[in-house]
């Protein structure tokens, strides 16, 4: 997924940095998530591509640089590449990983993929946990219910 003026899936995480757990401290990455997630939010996607990349590389076992530069992509109408990215990535967390499901769920209904959409956010529910929630009240359900 090389896309003009994108970093691509493939190089969001090309391998973890030697060294690099002691290049920055847990506040440090936490800072620079609040930053990038602010840069998403904004639809900013050359500096959430910027963060979220040297994120990627910093935390390459982790959701949140993926799923950051996924809402930068959403936010900047680019919903298609965002649920191409969430896709791609395979969490040991299994809590990761439906989080995940529910944000690519969210994507595909963004990009106008219903039946998709539906099927990816029902696995999501199916596994509990807070993802679900959010899952639930995006396939239109009560969220409150179990």
């Amino acid at each position: 997924m090389n896309l003009p003026g994108s970093i691509g899936a493939q190089n969001l995480s090309p391998g973890p940095v030697p060294g690099a757990r002691a290049v920055l401290a847990p506040d440090e990455v936490r800072l620079l998530t609040e930053v990038g997630f602010l840069a998403a939010a904004a639809g900013d996607v050359p500096r959430a591509e910027a963060i979220f990349g040297a994120l990627g590389r910093i935390r390459p076992d982790r959701l949140f640089p993926s799923l950051g530069l996924a809402v930068a992509w959403m936010n900047a109408g680019r919903a298609a590449d965002a649920a191409s990215l969430l896709e791609k990535v395979v969490c040991a967390d299994p809590e990761e990983q439906a989080s995940c499901d529910a944000w690519r769920g969210f994507a595909l209904q963004l990009a106008g993929r219903s039946a998709q959409s539906r099927s990816v956010l029902q696995k999501a529910v199916e596994a509990h946990g807070d993802h679900a929630t959010f899952a639930r009240s995006l396939l239109g359900l009560d969220p409150d219910m179990p």
